[in-house]
C-alpha cells in the first residue's frame, strides 16, 4: 500500500533554488527537477550495540515492523506530511544491548533487500536508522546496510538516513549516503524532529531537481554518553546554534554526533556531518565546528555528582532529603547494559539499606518463579546473572511476591518483589525502568521510597525533578561510564586514551559529491 503525504516544510538555505527546473550538471548540485510522483522506500535496521557486552542480540530481541506496519509507528507520524509515493520495506530495531548475531543480521538485511527490489525503480529511499550497530565479524554494519541498499537502487537514487546523537560513522556510509541527520538532544528528546530533517531533505531534493551530498569531519574524540547531555554545558551551546547553519546558501543539514564509545571498533569517532549542495561552504562549516568540539573536549562532565558504589551508597543512608536517586550507570539497558548485574544488590544487602526501590533486574527464571507462585507467595529466589553470569555472581534472598503484571507471553513477563526492605522489579526480558510512569504503571511510586536505584545513566525528563538529590555510580559493566579504563584495542589513535593527542579538521568530500 501508498502512502500520499504533504510536504510543508522547506530547508531554508534552499529557498532560493526552488522550482526553477534546473539542469546543471551533477557537480554543481543540481539535476533535472522532478517530473511525476517520486517513489521513496522506507525501511531501516537500529540498535546501540556495545562490544563490551558478551550478550547477543537474536531475532527474539528484534521488534521487525513489516510493509503497512511501519506507518503505525510513532516515529514515522511525520511521513503523513508529504506528497510523495512512500513505500514501506522493513524496519528492524532492538533494544540497546551487545552485538547483533550474524545469522539475525543476514536474515533482516535479506528480507529488506528482497522487499526493495520488488518496489524498483525508485527515486529515494528513506532510513530509519542509529548509527551504533554492532554485528558479529563486521566493523561497520550500516556501511554494510548502506551498500547492500545501492546495489539494488541504483547510483541515481538518493539515500536520506537519520541517526541517534551516539551514532558512528565511517567513510564507506559517507560516500554510499547523499543525506545524513542527527538528533540535537540529549536526552533525546527531538526525535520526531529528526524524522522530519531526514525526510524533508529527501523529499525536498527529489522535488526541486538538486542532489546534494556530503562533507564529513571525523573528531578522534570519545565520551561516555552521560558527559554529552546538552542540558548542560558545554554539550547545550555546542548544539544550540546548528539549525542557525542550515540558514545559510546550499546547506540543508547540519549535524554532530558524539559517536557511540561502548563500540571499540575503527570508525568509532564523534563527527560533524554537513549536508548541502554548496560544497565549500560545507566544508568551511565542517572545519569550524569540528575545531570547536575539539576545542571543547575538556569542558565535558557528569551532570550530577559521582562516586562508587558504596560512596553514592553511603551518601544516600546520611541524606536528610529524599528520595536519593542513583544511576547505576554501567549496567544501564538503556545504553547497551545487560541489566542483570548484582553489584549494586550485594552492596545494599551488604549495608543494610531499607525502603529502597531497586528497578530494572531482568531475570527470566526468577520471574517465572514468581508468576507460578502468584501474588502474596513467599519464595526463595536467585537474583541477576542470568544473562551473563561471568560478570557477576547472582543474589539468593526469600522474597515476596508484591505484583505481577498481566500479560498474555511469558517473555513480557513484570513482577513487583519485596525481601529485606528492598522493593525490587523483576522483568522476563531487559527493559527501561528510567521514568516515573514505569513504577507507577506498576503500583509503585518512587517518592515513597529513601533510596530509588535505577540501571540508567542521566535520568529521565520525569524522573529528574524527584530526585533529591540525584547521584551518579560509575558501576562496572557493558558500558562503563570510566572509558579511560576500558579496553581499546581497536580504535584509531583517540582522546582521551592518547591525552597529548593533535588535531587538525580535515574535512572528507563524499565519493558521491564527485561521481560523474
Amino acid at each position: 500500500m501508498r502512502r500520499r503525504l504533504i510536504l510543508k516544510m522547506l530547508p531554508a538555505g534552499l529557498l532560493a533554488l526552488r522550482g526553477q527546473g534546473y539542469a546543471q550538471d551533477r557537480g554543481n548540485g543540481l539535476i533535472p527537477a522532478f517530473k511525476g510522483t517520486p517513489r521513496i522506500a522506507v525501511g531501516g535496521i537500529a540498535s546501540e550495540c556495545s562490544t563490551y557486552s558478551r550478550i547477543r542480540s537474536r531475532m527474539p530481541e528484534f521488534t521487525t515492523l513489516r510493509g503497512d506496519e511501519i506507518f503505525g509507528a510513532p516515529l514515522s507520524q511525520p511521513l503523513h506530511r508529504y506528497d510523495f509515493d512512500l513505500l514501506p520495506t522493513l524496519e528492524a530495531s532492538a533494544p540497546p544491548g551487545g552485538p547483533v548475531e550474524r545469522k539475525t543480521y543476514e536474515a533482516l538485511k535479506s528480507e529488506y533487500l528482497e522487499r526493495l527490489r520488488k518496489l524498483l525503480p525508485l527515486d529515494g529511499v528513506y532510513l530509519a536508522m542509529h548509527g551504533a550497530l554492532s554485528v558479529e565479524g563486521m566493523d561497520d554494519a550500516e556501511g554494510d546496510w548502506y551498500a547492500a541498499t545501492r546495489s539494488v537502487v541504483g547510483p541515481d537514487c538518493l539515500l536520506s538516513a537519520y541517526y541517534d546523537l551516539h551514532g558512528n560513522l565511517s567513510q564507506r556510509s559517507v560516500d554510499t549516503l547523499d543525506a545524513l541527520t542527527a538528533y540535537r538532544t540529549a536526552p533525546h528528546v527531538d526525535r520526531i524532529e529528526n524524522v522530519m530533517r531526514a525526510t524533508d531533505m529527501l523529499t525536498h531534493c527529489l522535488r526541486y531537481g538538486l542532489r546534494p551530498g556530503i562533507v564529513w569531519a571525523s573528531i578522534p574524540a570519545l565520551l561516555p554518553g552521560e558527559q554529552s547531555s546538552t542540558e548542560w554545558e558545554p554539550g547545550r551551546r555546542l548544539w544550540a546554534d546548528l539549525a542557525e547553519y542550515n540558514r545559510l546558501p546550499g546547506i540543508l543539514d547540519v549535524s554532530q554526533l558524539v559517536g557511540y564509545v561502548w563500540a571499540d571498533e575503527p570508525r568509532s569517532a564523534a563527527s560533524v556531518v554537513v549536508t548541502g549542495t554548496n560544497v565549500e561552504e560545507q566544508k568551511r562549516i565542517a572545519t569550524e565546528l569540528a575545531q570547536r568540539y575539539w576545542d571543547a573536549r575538556h569542558d565535558f562532565h557528569f551532570g550530577t555528582p559521582i562516586g562508587t558504589i558504596d560512596e553514592c551508597l553511603s551518601r544516600a543512608m546520611s541524606s536528610k532529603t529524599h528520595p536519593v536517586v542513583i544511576s547505576d550507570s554501567g549496567d544501564n539497558p538503556g545504553g547497551g547494559g545487560n541489566s542483570d548485574q548484582t553489584f549494586f544488590l550485594q552492596a545494599l544487602l551488604k549495608a543494610g539499606a531499607k525502603n529502597v526501590l531497586l528497578g530494572g533486574m531482568t531475570d527470566r527464571p526468577a520471574t517465572d518463579a514468581c508468576y507460578k507462585a502468584g501474588v502474596g507467595a513467599v519464595l526463595p529466589l536467585s537474583i541477576g546473572a542470568t544473562l551473563d553470569p561471568v560478570m557477576c555472581k547472582p543474589v539468593h534472598v526469600r522474597a515476596t511476591v508484591k505484583h505481577l503484571t498481566p500479560v498474555s507471553h511469558p517473555d513480557e513477563g513484570e513482577a513487583v518483589i519485596e525481601f529485606n526492605g528492598i522493593t525490587a522489579t523483576l522483568s522476563a526480558r531487559r527493559r527501561l525502568y528510567h521514568s516515573a510512569e514505569a513504577f507507577r504503571d506498576i503500583g509503585l511510586e518512587p517518592t515513597n521510597f529513601s533510596i530509588v536505584v535505577l540501571k540508567c545513566g542521566y535520568l529521565n525528563p520525569t524522573m529528574k525533578p524527584l530526585a533529591n538529590p540525584a547521584l551518579m555510580a560509575l558501576s562496572p559493566g557493558a558500558i562503563n561510564q570510566d572509558i579511560v579504563n576500558i579496553g581499546n584495542h581497536r580504535r584509531k589513535p583517540t582522546w582521551p586514551w592518547v591525552p597529548d593527542l593533535t588535531y587538525t579538521p580535515k574535512p572528507y568530500v563524499s565519493a558521491r559529491i564527485h561521481r560523474s
